[in-house]
């Protein structure tokens, strides 16, 4: 897969975070392949704020302002002026969110570099389909109100094949503590690199 770099287990297990330091890191994937679930696994041992979409698509259609219910792109931009506020105020970020078109990752890139964090721009994945199907239909949705997709509306998703760089996280082979610890080891090779990078 053109410019991605996937992430393997190596049986290493989850430690304790050091304080926490501006970085954004972005979970992208088609719904049901588990981005939630690596986050829930990921905040439990690194205090970041966490910026899931569905849960901010779903106050918007809540409130009753949207026209005829769509969304369009304001969950993404609430997001990304969430994203930019916590990162100016020295906070980790970690945006959930399908991430399906190039134009919405090229935001989350263009967000890092105006803020001068680290990025990690992540692409889960189910390469069994037979299992990203059962896991679409088992679902259990836990944002009040949304409603789950069916498998047919998986498929159909406009979900545009990534060519920006951006690592890969397959849920087939790594349960969500392996991504979790594997994401965490990852972030703190983003910081140190961060580091030295400005101190040349």
């Amino acid at each position: 897969m053109a410019g991605a770099q996937r992430g393997q287990a190596d049986g290493g297990g989850l430690s304790a975070a050091t304080a926490p330091a501006p970085v954004l890191v972005v979970l992208g994937g088609l719904p049901g392949v588990g981005k939630s679930t690596i986050a829930r696994a990921l905040l439990a041992c690194w205090p970041a704020v966490y910026l899931r979409i569905d849960t901010i698509e779903q106050a918007l259609r809540d409130s009753g302002v949207l026209i005829a219910g769509g969304v369009g792109a304001a969950g993404y931009m609430t997001a990304y002026a969430l994203a930019r506020t916590q990162l100016a105020l020295g906070m980790p970020v970690l945006a959930d969110g399908v991430n399906p078109l190039p134009v919405t990752r090229e935001a989350w890139r263009t967000l890092a570099r105006d803020t001068e964090v680290p990025f990690l721009q992540v692409e889960v994945i189910c390469s069994d389909a037979a299992e990203h199907r059962r896991r679409v239909e088992k679902r259990v949705i836990d944002v009040p109100g949304l409603v789950a997709p069916a498998w047919h509306a998986v498929l159909q998703h406009d979900y545009v094949q990534w060519n920006e760089e951006r690592w890969v996280l397959d849920t087939v082979s790594l349960d969500a503590e392996q991504a979790a610890a594997l994401l965490l080891a990852k972030v703190h090779r983003l910081h140190r690199d961060h580091g030295m990078g400005s101190r040349n």
